[in-house]
């Protein structure tokens, strides 16, 4: 499969390339050289859930916690 370099230096990945990698939009690429070849290789998504997870540090139990943000007494 061939793509032509555009005046802005953008190149269409072929569909059928994309399909079969799994390469969606916004999905972020990684270029780099390697023996005179262009490498590129998909980058892993970080997932936002797993990055918050033990972000919030409490001096107190989380039971405490939980019972001022509800109110209880």
């Amino acid at each position: 499969m061939r793509a032509v370099v555009a005046e802005r230096g953008q190149v269409t990945i072929p569909k059928a390339l994309r399909e079969r990698l799994g390469i969606t939009p916004k999905m972020v690429l990684d270029f780099r050289e390697e023996n005179g070849r262009l490498v590129v290789e998909k980058v892993a998504q970080a997932d936002p859930v797993g990055q918050a997870v033990g972000c919030l540090q409490f001096d107190r139990p989380t039971d405490e916690v939980l019972g001022d943000l509800r109110g209880e007494a």
